[in-house]
């Protein structure tokens, strides 16, 4: 079912002390005040459990920020989706910007880990989205196109309506640029055609689509108040309860 949803990648950032110390300030902050949107959070796997127990009672969802694609097996210093599983993780975030361009990652591997995914009952976050060079060709409809379809469209309707999608435009991330709202939108309405057009507009219209690309407090609200955007991948924003706060009420005003 489409939601709005706010989630906070933290990236590699904080210790462990400051980690507890953010999670419990979002608690109390989630205890406090009603929301019009999940809030969601994706620290770094050392901190997984410790987030469980803190949101014990499904405050906050709780997301690794990558998984394997095998379900075990000597794959040092990777996390399998069992594992998510045992400790009642949520789900995981799926081919993020930074996995593609630090550590390879394609869409085959994606499509690979959407599914396991899946049969562990847990939810995928997948992302995807084009780079400056890419965008300054004109190619971000075709590229965003092959990723959602080589990632995504091997899935049943009754499985691609449990994937939450969140477009990056990579361009727009520490570039000097700047994405509208109306580009944003532009293809996030493009993301949901190609879905209606493959599953059905009943389909598309099950699936939440958040944006990743720099949302803050002072833009929060006019994101997401496109149509067909549901919501935000926060990165750097998510660090702060008062930016973060900030942001989950763009949902509110």
């Amino acid at each position: 079912m489409r939601k709005n949803i706010v989630a906070g990648n933290w990236k590699m950032n904080k210790n462990v002390i400051d980690a507890q110390q953010l999670m419990a300030q979002l608690l109390d902050y989630k205890k406090a005040n009603a929301t019009n949107c999940e809030v969601w959070i994706a620290p770094p796997s050392l901190y997984l459990m410790m987030a469980r127990d803190i949101f014990e009672n499904n405050e906050v969802g709780v997301f690794s920020q990558d998984m394997s694609e095998y379900e075990s097996g000597a794959y040092t210093g990777e996390i399998s989706a069992d594992m998510l599983q045992s400790i009642e993780a949520d789900g995981s975030i799926i081919g993020h910007s930074e996995r593609r361009q630090y550590h390879g990652e394609t869409d085959s591997h994606c499509n690979r880990k959407v599914k396991l995914a899946l049969d562990k009952g847990l939810t995928p976050i997948y992302c995807n989205g084009e780079t400056l060079e890419q965008r300054k060709a004109g190619q971000h409809l075709e590229v965003v196109k092959n990723q959602t379809e080589t990632a995504l469209f091997t899935l049943t309707a009754e499985e691609i309506k449990k994937v939450v999608i969140a477009y990056e435009p990579v361009w727009a991330i520490g570039t000097g640029e700047t994405a509208s709202p109306e580009q944003a939108q532009e293809i996030h309405a493009h993301i949901r055609s190609l879905i209606a057009a493959k599953y059905g507009q009943e389909v598309a219209d099950e699936i939440s689509i958040l944006y990743g690309g720099s949302v803050k407090p002072d833009n929060a609200k006019e994101i997401f108040s496109q149509p067909d955007i549901d919501g935000g991948l926060i990165g750097g924003a998510a660090l702060k309860l008062e930016d973060f706060s900030k942001i989950i009420e763009g949902f509110n005003q």
